[in-house]
């Protein structure tokens, strides 16, 4: 099939890009709106591959000028075209990721720096993410211990942050959770939370061979 003018169909544009079956999906997606152009799947790559960040929905839909519903759409239809990578939604946002099963190839020419949460840290975490905004205090009162040494650890690992002050005499810090929190434990936003037992089950050996101190 080669799209061409077409006195039945004015808006279809002039062109000798040839669309495959397996592409019509795409081009669907880019019809729903008023700038139907084949290249809004190549942009939407490039955005994807340069960012540093994850991109919002709203913020993608600004930056290719269609709807939000159809960049939705073209998303879906690059989640399968790659090998190695895959689209994800994470932190509120989409961005490009290598797939979980290439790890160890992918580790062999990137090496983070490594840390460790300790069980301490990683219940303090969990408090925080579940019970948000929280003042220490509080996170002691349900640990029984102090947590002034881990809270300073995970506001410098840059998992939680400071939300304001609690309307109480002495005015406690509040603190929440960060899109870093997110991306490290792969959520897309608070709400795919699982329940904090299964959080706890889940993550510790997930972080296992990392090294923070308390």
């Amino acid at each position: 099939m080669v799209i061409g003018s077409n006195p039945r169909n004015p808006r279809f544009p002039t062109s000798s890009l040839a669309i495959a079956p397996a592409d019509w999906y795409t081009y669907g997606a880019m019809m729903t709106t008023d700038v139907p152009s084949p290249e809004l799947p190549g942009a939407l790559e490039c955005l994807l591959f340069m960012a540093t960040r994850p991109l919002a929905l709203g913020e993608l839909a600004e930056l290719l000028n269609i709807s939000a519903p159809a960049v939705r759409q073209l998303l879906e239809s690059l989640d399968g075209r790659y090998l190695g990578m895959q689209v994800v939604e994470v932190a509120g946002g989409w961005q490009l990721a290598t797939k979980p099963q290439f790890a160890d190839y992918v580790a062999q020419l990137h090496r983070p720096p490594k840390f460790r949460l300790s069980p301490s840290a990683l219940e303090t975490l969990a408090i925080i993410a579940y019970r948000q905004p929280i003042t220490r205090p509080e996170i002691e009162q349900l640990r029984g211990v102090n947590c002034d040494s881990v809270v300073a650890t995970l506001v410098d690992r840059e998992f939680i942050c400071e939300r304001g002050h609690r309307n109480a005499p002495g005015r406690p810090m509040l603190y929440g959770t960060t899109d870093t929190f997110l991306q490290m434990f792969g959520l897309a936003s608070l709400d795919a939370l699982p329940d904090l037992a299964t959080f706890i089950e889940q993550q510790t050996p997930a972080l296992e061979g990392f090294t923070a101190e308390e």
